[in-house]
C-alpha cells in the first residue's frame, strides 16, 4: 500500500489544521493506522492510532483533547484533527499502516508499521 500525507503548513498557535492519509494500492481497511511525528532534532514518537474498523482510538498524553485521528475506508482515507494546536506541536507528521494482529499491543511502536507516507510539516507560530 501507498500513502501521500497532506494538510500541513503554517498555523497560529491555538488554532486548527486536518491532516489527511490517502492509501492506494490496497485498501485501507486492511490496516491499523497511526499518525506518528518528529520535531527537529528529535526522534520520531507516536502521536494516534486507529483500528481497522475506526472503532478504537490511541493517543499520546500530550494531544488527548485536542486531537482526533479517525478514517473513512470507503474513501481510504484516515484523518488527524489538530486543535488548539501549540508551538510545541511543530513538527513532520507521518502516516503509518499496520497490518498486525495485534494492534492493541503494538500501537504505539513504529516498528508495528510497514508503511509509511512521506511526511507534511505542520508548522505552529506563536
Amino acid at each position: 500500500v501507498q500513502l501521500q500525507a497532506s494538510g500541513g503548513g503554517l498555523v497560529q498557535a491555538g488554532g486548527s489544521r486536518r491532516l489527511s492519509c490517502v492509501a492506494s494500492g490496497r485498501a485501507l481497511l486492511y490496516y491499523a493506522m497511526g499518525w506518528f511525528r518528529q520535531a527537529p532534532g528529535k526522534e520520531r514518537e507516536f502521536v494516534a492510532a486507529i483500528s481497522r474498523s475506526g472503532v478504537i482510538t490511541y493517543y499520546t498524553d500530550s494531544v488527548k483533547g485536542r486531537f482526533t485521528i479517525s478514517r473513512e475506508n470507503a474513501k481510504n482515507t484516515v484523518y488527524l484533527q489538530m486543535n488548539s494546536v501549540k508551538p510545541v506541536d511543530t513538527a513532520v507528521y507521518y502516516c503509518a499502516a499496520n497490518p498486525s494482529t495485534n494492534f492493541n499491543r503494538n500501537y504505539y511502536s513504529m516498528g508495528a508499521y510497514d508503511y509509511w507516507g512521506q511526511g507534511t510539516l505542520v508548522t505552529v507560530s506563536s
